[in-house]
């Protein structure tokens, strides 16, 4: 048997990741009575600082392995929907997928990490007037497979999942079922997250995360122009490029690492980070991109005068197969005939067959989608000589960060913004 997990990402974006059959509980039962909201601040901090340790390291083995690509994912859903996946894990195979996941299991016990996921999730998943972002999580369930009790109760309590019975035996029912899930709790950004299934596969658990966020300073369409895109010293593709003029904005310019720096912020608790490396300095970068760095550049961001500011209009979407990819991080025996997720069942009969992943994201004048918005600039009058023009017209970086939390809910690279 087979058990698919879906992850989620930004604009709409997902991550699936499949169990098959091959061939020590948890100490969480007093978790779900404390409370949602009663995880400890220091819990909450080092969540935060795993999950987006886990997040910049994932984005070098991505970046590794298609240095001139574009890149977008969703940290937080993948390191959601594998937690959420571990409380099914036992002995090492439990071990490895959390400190996989950057989680120092002796400043971290287990169920702390979880609680902080739980306090993380019931954050997200807040209303806002402003801010449009959905979280959830779901199990879809053939209906011959009998799944413990507490392992159901514990997704439910912590993680928030809704549980489907799935008639696996007709396989292309079940992915029309999960399918068509996904492509509603995504509002259509996401149509097709699973494919191929068969009749081996026993269990389907899907994260999702929508989000949908307009700029505190939208750009002015009419500013909108037709401009160069530097993929490398000799090659360009031109682009629509969006333009503001005269504004403050938090600006770090790093002499050590070559790039410069730029916060612009959405309406509610979120806001985009722009790294843009110095000619020909983008590996550079990479290769330095730890999480001193973006505490670094966080710490180090003030609010100057920006004269202008270029940002191309673009649409990138990724598909990832992560089963390739986490063993580099330390997740391994989840995938062999050694995993232990008996916590599942209750028997020792399953392993992670796959991992995919797909995530969309589009940025235009309103913001990661068009909206109906009015922008209203205001010019302030400045006496400075030297312009300060910040454009990004070459491979930049991307992260979309939520302001309350602190988490990386999006991360990528846009090295070609003709490349859907």
């Amino acid at each position: 048997m087979s058990l698919l997990l879906a992850l989620g990402l930004l604009v709409a974006g997902f991550c699936p990741a499949v169990f098959c059959h091959p061939g020590g509980p948890t100490d969480l039962d007093t978790l779900a009575s404390e409370g949602r909201d009663n995880g400890t601040h220091v819990g909450n901090l080092r969540l935060v600082s795993g999950n987006n340790d886990f997040a910049l390291s994932l984005y070098k083995q991505l970046a590794s392995k298609a240095p001139t690509k574009n890149i977008i994912f969703s940290p937080v859903s993948i390191s959601t929907a594998l937690a959420l996946a571990s409380l099914g894990a036992r002995n090492t195979t439990k071990e490895e997928i959390l400190q996989g996941l950057k989680f120092n299991l002796t400043e971290l016990p287990e169920a702390e990490i979880h609680q902080s996921f739980q306090h993380l999730l019931h954050t997200l998943r807040r209303p806002s007037d402003q801010l449009h972002l959905s979280v959830g999580n779901a199990l879809f369930i053939d209906e011959q497979l009998q799944l413990l009790a507490k392992f159901t109760e514990d997704a439910r309590d912590l993680y928030a999942a809704e549980t489907f019975t799935t008639k696996f035996q007709d396989p292309a029912a079940a992915e029309q079922l999960i399918n068509d899930f996904v492509k509603k709790e995504t509002q259509g950004k996401i149509s097709e997250l699973v494919k191929d299934l068969d009749r081996t596969t026993a269990l389907v658990l899907v994260n999702y995360i929508l989000f949908k966020g307009k700029w505190k300073t939208p750009f002015d369409p009419l500013d909108t122009f037709l401009s160069k895109f530097y993929l490398s010293k000799r090659r360009w593709v031109q682009v629509p490029m969006m333009k503001l003029e005269s504004l403050y904005v938090p600006y770090f310019r790093d002499e050590e690492l070559h790039c410069t720096v730029v916060e612009l912020e959405y309406l509610g608790n979120a806001s985009a980070l722009f790294i843009l490396p110095d000619e020909g300095k983008i590996r550079l970068v990479e290769t330095a991109l730890l999480p001193e760095s973006l505490s670094r550049w966080k710490d180090a961001l003030r609010t100057r005068w920006i004269d202008e500011f270029y940002l191309p209009q673009f649409s990138i979407s990724g598909e990832y197969q992560l089963e390739s990819i986490l063993p580099k991080l330390g997740i391994r025996e989840v995938f062999t005939r050694k995993a232990d997720l008996s916590g599942i069942t209750g028997a020792q009969n399953l392993r992670v067959s796959q991992v995919i992943h797909k995530a969309v994201l589009d940025v235009a004048e309103k913001g990661t989608e068009a909206a109906a918005a009015t922008g209203i600039k205001f010019a302030f009058t400045s006496a400075k000589v030297r312009p300060v023009i910040v454009s990004l017209d070459r491979p930049f970086l991307m992260a979309i960060l939520h302001s309350e939390t602190h988490n990386i809910l999006f991360l990528g690279k846009v090295a070609n913004p003709k490349e859907t």
